[in-house]
C-alpha cells in the first residue's frame, strides 16, 4: 500500500468516523491542518479518528504523548501509518 492509497483513505475514514456527511475526500487538502484553523477538529474528533485507524490499519498511538503533530494533516497521519506499518511487519 502506497502513501497515496493511504491517504485517500485517511480521509475517508477522517469524514466516515466524524460524520462530515457534507464533504468528499477531494475536499480535506493532503497538507492543510485539521484542527483549528483547517477542517476544525478538536480532541474528541481525534480521539474517534484515532480508534478508526487503529481498527483499520492495525497502529496505535500513545496515550501518553502529545500525538498532534501526528494529526496536524492527511499527510502527517499517513506518514505516521507507513512508519508503523513497516515496524510491524519486521
Amino acid at each position: 500500500m502506497d502513501k497515496k492509497e493511504i491517504s485517500e483513505q485517511v480521509k475517508e475514514l477522517i469524514i466516515t468516523a466524524l460524520n462530515l456527511e457534507d464533504m468528499s475526500p477531494d475536499d480535506i487538502e493532503q497538507t492543510a491542518p485539521l484542527f483549528k484553523d483547517g477542517l476544525g477538529l478538536d480532541s474528541i474528533d481525534a480521539l474517534e479518528l484515532g480508534m478508526e485507524i487503529k481498527k483499520k490499519f492495525g497502529v496505535t498511538f500513545s496515550e501518553f504523548e502529545d500525538n498532534s503533530e501526528i494529526f496536524f494533516s492527511v499527510d502527517t497521519i499517513a506518514d505516521y501509518i507507513i512508519k508503523n506499518l513497516s515496524t510491524q511487519t519486521k
